[in-house]
């Protein structure tokens, strides 16, 4: 006797109207409400942001010191990292700052000495390779004159100064105020790790499924990659040009070491600085110094950047190079300073979704 073949499932059953419309009701409700929250809190998301970045960096450390210190408190070790990371970026900034008013105290005597008597052509615009009439022709009309000093150097003391002296100084009173808020939000961040990292894995099961820890996984090693491959090699360019600067006689070659390790941390910054430090030996009529300053920075920048960079970003966030360039780039000008380390995690993060789409699995090549 032929056995029957299965029944058809049958379709599952509406929700009632009352159920759909309460569902629809709660789902906007939480919408609205996260909504309002992100609009109170948006001033302060940026320092949020910065908090988790530092968090994802020295989490390692912190790993690292649980296990050697085993009784100790996790508030002690979250207060003892929270006060090392505030320390290792204040005491650079007060160092800048107390070099900053030094120069400007000898630039103010400068300028008055400058207003008072002119300023003579340098020597160095002779050297020039070209240009060299038309450079002199300038300085002597706006510099060497007297006259023409005081007015060239009035817009640098006049009223359009002070204004933007005092939105400097409030600018860096909120910014002072959001590194507070950034540093009291990296010690929960410390302290709570493991309730936060757990309550996320739960909403991203839910939420986004089995590829959710994997997007947790790859962002994570994305922003660590990055910060290894920005701050790290940009710190260690800063080291090798502040050398080259003590060798060569730039003026305050810590200062601009400092600087150059700064600007180092966003591709192509460092020839800024390059050339303000050529610029400053071409002042001293040191054309032959300028010269190296220029050529040993660019050997520097081009080894970092085509070599140490894209080994250390490609290989952890696993982009091609013009991937990172493009989250890089596109996340300074989107985000300021912050893009630096969320826009190749994002890339890294959509690359990867891209290769489960079109290969079925996160490590298939890409362009």
């Amino acid at each position: 006797m032929a056995s029957s073949p299965p029944a058809a499932p049958r379709p599952a059953a509406p929700l009632p109207t009352d159920v759909r419309r309460a569902t629809i009701v709660r789902a906007s409700f939480i919408a609205i409400i996260a909504l309002l929250g992100l609009w109170v809190a948006h001033n302060f998301l940026p320092a949020l942001i910065w908090a988790v970045v530092i968090a994802v960096a020295i989490d390692p450390l912190v790993q690292r010191a649980e296990r050697h210190f085993p009784q100790a408190r996790p508030s002690l070790i979250a207060l003892g990292f929270t006060v090392a990371v505030a320390l290792l970026i204040l005491l650079p900034v007060g160092f800048g700052l107390a070099q900053g008013a030094r120069e400007a105290h000898d630039a103010l005597a400068w300028i008055k000495d400058a207003r008072e008597h002119g300023v003579p052509p340098p020597a160095w615009i002779a050297t020039l390779p070209f240009g060299s009439s038309e450079v002199a022709s300038w300085w002597q009309a706006n510099l060497a004159d007297p006259a023409a000093a005081n007015e060239f150097f009035h817009h640098l003391t006049g009223t359009t100064m002070r204004t933007r002296t005092r939105l400097i100084g409030f600018g860096l009173i909120h910014r002072s105020v959001i590194f507070g808020f950034t540093l009291l939000a990296l010690f929960f961040l410390i302290r709570d790790r493991d309730a936060i990292v757990a309550q996320f894995r739960t909403v991203s099961a839910k939420v986004l499924g089995p590829a959710g820890e994997r997007i947790g996984r790859q962002a994570l090693l994305s922003v660590r990659g990055t910060i290894d491959g920005l701050v790290l090699v940009g710190m260690g360019e800063g080291a090798i040009m502040a050398v080259v600067y003590v060798v060569l006689g730039v003026p305050h070659p810590i200062l601009l070491g400092l600087a150059t390790g700064i600007a180092a941390m966003i591709p192509f910054g460092a020839a800024v600085v390059l050339a303000i430090a050529a610029l400053l030996l071409l002042v001293q009529s040191s054309v032959s110094g300028a010269i190296a300053v220029g050529a040993i920075g660019l050997v520097v920048v081009f080894v970092a950047d085509h070599f140490v960079r894209p080994a250390l970003i490609g290989g952890a966030t696993r982009l091609p190079f013009l991937w990172v360039l493009i989250g890089i780039l596109g996340g300074v000008e989107t985000l300021g300073l912050l893009g630096l380390f969320v826009g190749p995690a994002t890339m890294a993060v959509l690359v990867m979704l891209w290769r489960e789409l079109v290969a079925g699995k996160p490590d298939a090549p890409v362009a």
